[in-house]
């Protein structure tokens, strides 16, 4: 038979017991401490892993964008065909034939090749700013006119394809961009040192082409550059000094408080709708040009200004109430004391978030596009009021083409719009870091 427990042996169960209740509790909130530990581990691999694929994606099809294809030509320049009458006349020499002078160059390498379909695949494998790099160089130096150099000229956008590996060699030619002819006489001059890659200046010094060889983002650069200057010049300034007056002067009433939640919806609020918004005032109202960086301005002004005066609001609210004090307490007014003091200390917090709003309206294309600034520009913009797209509108008409090239280009413009955006985060980090106050 089992002894009685004792009165004295029951407190010393108990104990055990709840030691064994609570050892037990303490595993399983440790083990889900475990799982969700690495639950969130994985969830942040993932992003990371999604990240770099994006990155290695974009960088893979875009590096090659910086590099393009030359052709070295025996470039002979006839006076019979630049200047016959000898007058050295700049419009009789920029009105000549040079696309004639690249034909005699392409025939002089190429002697055997005969027949008008063969001629003009020949004369294909060089691109047409060929001949407008000549004239550039005759209008620059008219002693050139009776010389012969060899001289390198841009080839077309399949010869760039074909030489950097992006076209199948293996299949039919029906299925192929360049022919078995071309093929030969590109393997021809490349074993020839005819070709060669060089640094693709075009790309940052030429506006958009409809050959993609010629495509350069440098129109889209100048958009982007005046449309972010007239953001900046109007929701800066607007935009810190709605927030110091509603963080220090306005009272707190229900008009306030309506104004706030509505600056707070504001800021939610899709971008498209500031692009209709821009279309309906700024352009139909206002008869502003369609297309200008002015009205893309106008219309990110609207966009970022929420941004600005949120960020504005708590960078001010950060300032401790002491220093508020005392200034007053040494008799400074109320304008002194925001002015002199509590603006200073918060101007960094409101750089940052401006530029933060800065970056959000450098990467948006959805509100330009109801603007115009979707049209096809050749001209790199002057001004305000010229016709421009943006970078992100540019990335946009080249995603839309067919040509294997335009990839490439695609891919490119989306890295220099990141790097711009890195580069604005990381200044808008930079000066938080330089001039941030802790209390």
């Amino acid at each position: 038979m089992n002894k009685p427990t004792s009165a004295a042996s029951a407190p010393a169960i108990l104990n055990r017991d709840i030691k064994t209740i609570v050892n037990a509790g303490l595993k399983r909130r440790h083990a889900a401490e475990t799982r969700f530990r690495w639950y969130g581990l994985i969830a942040v691999s993932l992003g990371l892993l999604f990240v770099v694929l994006m990155f290695g994606n974009i960088i893979s099809k875009g590096y090659p964008a910086f590099w393009q294809t030359y052709i070295q030509l025996p470039i002979k320049f006839d006076p019979a065909v630049i200047d016959p009458q000898g007058s050295r006349d700049p419009k009789t020499l920029e009105s000549a034939d040079y696309a004639a002078l690249v034909r005699a160059g392409m025939r002089q390498m190429f002697p055997k090749v005969e027949g008008r379909l063969e001629l003009r695949a020949l004369y294909g494998l060089v691109s047409s700013n060929a001949a407008l790099e000549l004239q550039s160089r005759v209008l620059q130096n008219p002693a050139l006119i009776g010389a012969e150099q060899e001289i390198w000229l841009l080839a077309s956008a399949d010869v760039d394809t074909l030489v950097k590996g992006n076209i199948d060699r293996s299949l039919d030619e029906t299925e192929r961009p360049i022919k078995d002819n071309q093929v030969g006489w590109v393997d021809k001059l490349k074993a020839a040192g005819k070709i060669e890659k060089q640094f693709n200046t075009i790309l940052f010094s030429s506006g958009d082409s409809r050959e993609p060889e010629m495509a350069g983002i440098r129109g889209a650069l100048m958009g982007s550059f005046y449309t972010l200057l007239v953001t900046f010049l109007l929701s800066f300034p607007i935009g810190v000094a709605t927030a110091v007056y509603l963080e220090e002067f306005a009272p707190k009433n229900r008009w306030t408080d309506i104004i706030e939640v509505n600056i707070n919806n504001l800021a939610a609020v899709p971008s498209i709708v500031f692009g209709l918004l821009g279309l309906a005032v700024f352009i139909n109202f206002f008869g502003l040009p369609r297309s200008a960086p002015l009205v893309g301005g106008l219309v990110l002004s609207l966009m970022t200004l929420p941004v600005i005066i949120i960020a504005g609001r708590a960078a001010l609210t950060s300032v401790p109430p002491s220093i508020r004090e005392a200034a007053l307490g040494m008799g400074a007014s109320k304008l002194q004391m925001v002015g002199h003091h509590v603006l200073p200390l918060a101007m960094p917090g409101m750089l940052t978030g401006s530029i933060i709003g800065m970056a959000r309206a450098l990467g948006e294309s959805a509100p330009l596009l109801m603007i115009g600034m979707v049209a096809f520009i050749v001209d790199v913009p002057k001004g305000l009021m010229d016709p421009a797209t943006v970078l992100p509108v540019q990335v946009y008409l080249w995603s839309d083409l067919p040509e294997r090239a335009f990839v490439e280009r695609t891919s490119a413009a989306i890295m220099v719009l990141l790097a711009f955006m890195i580069l604005m985060n990381g200044l808008a980090i930079l000066l938080r870091k330089r001039f941030e106050r802790r209390w």
